[in-house]
């Protein structure tokens, strides 16, 4: 392969098969997720960290792709809506949601799942305060958080 000198090799796990790519130095996360590698479940709203509709996870950690320098995953593992199906199939944090009504427009979904299913990780039995705070950089524009907070509890 010959080399871009204006862009950056990098190599990372992303849903769990490694991939290597070259980016621009300031080319963001979410633009090399669904523009190159064509993954669009990972929603482009704010451009600014606001709304978490570009939530990944990043070593595990809920993550604003909209901001994230795709350099600055290189080495890392990056998790996105489409790694956290089971064989095509919704996994648990999207089944929940779907079982409590938690999606409406479908737009927040993504970032809500990735941050739930950091949370449920860290805290298998979330307080309301801790899922108060993970979800709070992510805005539903529909209906409110009463069912997406009901999906949450139901995995617990």
């Amino acid at each position: 392969m010959t080399r871009n000198p204006e862009k950056l090799p990098i190599g990372f796990a992303l849903n769990g098969d490694h991939i290597d790519v070259e980016v621009a130095p300031h080319e963001l996360l979410i633009d090399v997720l669904r523009d190159r590698l064509g993954l669009t479940g990972t929603k482009k709203s704010c451009d600014v960290e606001i709304c978490g509709a570009c939530t990944v996870l990043v070593e595990g950690l809920p993550a604003s792709s909209c901001t994230t320098l795709a350099a600055d995953v290189d080495g890392k593992a990056v998790t996105t809506i489409e790694g956290v199906s089971c064989g095509g199939k919704p996994g648990p944090v999207q089944q929940a949601f779907i079982d409590c009504g938690a999606i409406q427009c479908g737009f927040c979904t993504p970032g809500m799942v990735m941050v739930t299913t950091a949370l449920i990780r860290l805290h298998p039995k979330p307080k309301d305060e801790q899922i108060k705070h993970f979800l709070r950089g992510n805005i539903c524009r529909c209906t409110g958080y009463v069912k997406i907070i009901e999906g949450v509890k139901s995995l617990a």
